[in-house]
């Protein structure tokens, strides 16, 4: 069946690596068996004239299969599942005398022994798990088969052949672009290592193809939808072509460990060319910003056809797009937002924060980071690599922060094992572990070089971990599935678990900190819309009998999501008498004036109390994050809201602020609705409001989701959706 390769492999191997689902071999149309006598002629024995795949979306194989989403015209067929064909012959076919077997090949060197050269024999009955074609219909010169392929099949498009056999050798039909058939993971079948039981998670983490990302931060979260559109013409190519690229080896590519290792290395660009580009610098003028992308086609189209990464991703732009990568394939995924995520701490188990005498913070001794939130993947499958118990959710990250095995990927991580400390299985467990259950330790750096420890935070990182709920576009709250509740004794275990297979903690901060303080601080920072003042709130408490005077330090920034600060806009010291067992407000006000010109995208902004209790010397230190309120895109529509018709749909920024706004770009998606578009507006002056229509003619129905984006030079993360729904086209 394989062609015989010209040369040997410097003695290692007689066939190359098959890699490349592009790929193809040319298998012979006759395949001699002994010597052909001079008068043999193909066209005296059964001969195929036709193959018919039933592949419309309508089609049984398609609705059965759930896959007449898909914009493809090509059969789509999920594992461990019978589908139908149906093979017409030059004359009836007669069981007793006629042999035949259907073929599916797979890349450039297929081998039986390798999964990527299946003959499907002929059976009388299907085997739950195995391949076989069972003739269900005779009529006239055709044949109709069920074939079932075996749970565990290679994931990727497969050429078919019909061979015949004759006397002298094997007949078989050329090569049939029109044949071809992909085969995804299918978390519908039992057999499968994706398999699903509910149909609800199913309908929500395979077939959805918009979701809810969760940004800003535990005390401000934000919203924004993005289009995964698994199902758009091209997606399904451009996924397998990662695999391509990665020169993953065709037989691995149906074990679903494997395919999410190697997407999570390859949705990024570091090391090995993947789809985007990660920047957190601010500065995006040879490609786009991270904000202003509303989902992934654009990007995986565009890396597909470019054969280049893409420019620029950020945390949920990576989520986004490898979310679309493991459902399109067919394994159940969601994105994860971890609020107040432990970053660059070599999985340390602790966030050192140093701060000067005076309570201001030493940013050369401070390197460690508290990323805002971070947005990861959670992909399901069973886990025969691991004890049994660990199969379920597995936290895959394609974010490139920390090298694993010679490659920035990350996972697929137990989440059942990173919640019970059992960081010793494989993969990544550890660098998981830490982003969840950090300590935050607060240090203070004395002039004579020692260091004290001050306080010590164990409740800020992994403060919430949320993801969107099944139906809705609601937030589900799922910390519970990755740590225990703070106090815990179940919790104190599962630290103990993960430091005796080796997670380092380098201080012991047990019982380290000073004894508690009479005077207790806290802050809140006033809901804040961009462009406006707001108010900073600090309240102290003194639960003792004594006065005390306390000298206090404020400290804003202007601040990356990843903790990282850019510049310190605001600086106020003052001094606060506090009675015995009383509580005292200090407001300090923040004029837009103060942050506006300097806000990075997501006008996240930082801000930090120290107070020192004078006479005791105790320390008290406390820091938040606040995102500003952004004004919204307005998306509306007009028109019949039906496929095939016309549907006018408007989008409408009005700049709320005091300056105009500079190369501005809008952008609008939504799967099955609108192809991703973009618009460019040189200028919007202050309180000036622009429109840009489109006209679309829809072709998926049911309820689905409009998604715009705005992006310019100062103002970006600006976002708006309208949900639609789309009627069918009345049958005539």
């Amino acid at each position: 069946m394989s062609e015989t390769p010209r040369t040997t492999f410097g003695g290692r191997r007689a066939v190359p690596p098959n890699n490349s689902n592009a790929e193809e071999n040319t298998p012979p149309t006759m395949e001699a068996q002994g010597l052909v006598p001079r008068g043999f002629n193909p066209q005296d024995y059964l001969n195929v004239t036709g193959v018919h795949l039933f592949k419309e979306k309508w089609d049984t194989n398609k609705v059965d299969h759930h896959t007449d989403k898909y914009n493809n015209n090509d059969l789509i067929v999920r594992r461990g599942q019978s589908f139908y064909i149906q093979i017409d012959f030059n004359r009836s076919y007669d069981p007793r005398r006629d042999l035949f077997r259907v073929e599916y090949v797979i890349g450039r060197y297929p081998q039986e022994n390798k999964g990527t050269y299946i003959p499907v024999p002929i059976v009388s009955e299907l085997q739950s798990g195995q391949w076989g074609a069972k003739v269900i219909m005779r009529q006239d010169r055709s044949v109709r088969l069920s074939i079932q392929s075996s749970p565990e099949c290679i994931v990727g498009k497969f050429r078919m052949y019909v061979a015949i056999w004759t006397p002298y050798g094997i007949l078989r039909t050329t090569r049939n672009p029109e044949t071809d058939t992909y085969i995804l993971f299918n978390p519908w079948c039992e057999e499968d290592a994706v398999y699903m039981e509910d149909d609800k998670e199913r309908e929500e983490y395979v077939l959805n193809d918009v979701g809810v990302i969760f940004y800003g931060n535990a005390n401000s979260i934000k919203t924004r939808s993005w289009s995964y559109g698994q199902f758009e013409n091209g997606i399904l190519d451009a996924c397998l072509h990662l695999m391509d690229k990665a020169q993953m080896d065709l037989s691995g590519r149906g074990n679903p460990i494997k395919v999410s290792r190697v997407g999570s290395a390859m949705v990024n660009s570091k090391d090995d060319d993947g789809v985007i580009v990660g920047s957190w610098d601010n500065i995006y003028e040879y490609g786009i910003p991270p904000s202003a992308w509303t989902g992934s086609i654009d990007i995986l189209l565009e890396y597909h056809s470019s054969k280049n990464p893409v420019r620029y991703g950020q945390c949920w732009v990576f989520a986004g797009v490898f979310n679309t990568f493991l459902r399109c394939l067919g394994i159940p995924a969601r994105v994860i937002t971890n609020y107040f995520s432990a970053h660059d701490n070599n999985a340390n188990l602790q966030m050192d924060i140093f701060l000067e005498e005076d309570g201001s913070v030493n940013s050369k001794l401070t390197k460690d980071s508290v990323w805002n939130y971070h947005c990861w993947n959670e992909a399901w499958m069973t886990r025969p690599d691991l004890p049994v118990g660990f199969g379920g959710w597995q936290a895959v990250d394609s974010t490139p922060q920390e090298n694993s095995d010679g490659m920035y990927r990350c996972g697929p991580a137990s989440v059942q094992a990173i919640k019970h400390g059992h960081v010793c299985f494989q993969f990544d467990a550890p660098f998981v572990f830490a982003e969840v259950n950090s300590d935050l330790v607060y240090i203070t750096a004395k002039k004579d070089g020692t260091h004290v420890v001050e306080a010590v935070d164990t409740t800020h990182i992994g403060k919430l971990i949320v993801t969107k709920e099944i139906g809705g576009d609601g937030m589900k709250d799922i910390t519970d599935t990755y740590k225990f509740q703070e106090g815990q004794k179940e919790e104190r275990l599962a630290l103990e678990t993960a430091l005796m297979y080796g997670v380092k903690k380098p201080l012991n901060t047990e019982g380290v900190a000073k004894p508690r303080s009479d005077v207790t601080m806290d802050f809140e920072v006033a809901n804040a819309v961009l462009g406006r003042d707001f108010k900073v709130t600090i309240t102290f408490q003194n639960n003792s009998p004594n006065r005390h005077t306390i000298a206090a330090y404020l400290s804003g920034n202007v601040t990356f999501y990843t903790g990282v600060s850019k510049e310190e806009f605001k600086k106020e010291t003052f001094t606060v008498a506090l009675e015995p067992l009383s509580t005292k407000k200090e407001e300090v006000p923040v004029r837009a004036g103060e942050y506006m010109g300097r806000l990075l995208e997501q006008a996240s902004l930082h801000f930090f109390v120290t107070a020192r209790v004078e006479g005791t010397g105790d320390i008290l230190a406390k820091q938040k994050a606040t995102v500003l309120t952004i004004p919204k895109v307005v998306i509306k529509v007009r028109g019949p809201q039906m496929v095939g018709s016309d549907m006018v749909v408007t989008v409408e920024f009005t700049n709320p602020l005091t300056e105009a706004l500079r190369n501005v770009w809008l952008r609008l998606d939504g799967p099955g609705v609108v192809k991703p578009m973009r618009k460019m507006f040189r200028e919007i002056q202050p309180n000036s409001t622009v429109q840009w229509e489109e006209v679309s003619r829809p072709w998926v129905s049911g309820p689905r989701k409009l998604i715009a984006s705005l992006t310019s030079d100062s103002l970006r993360h600006v976002y708006g959706e309208l949900d639609v729904q789309i009627q069918r086209r009345p049958s005539v």
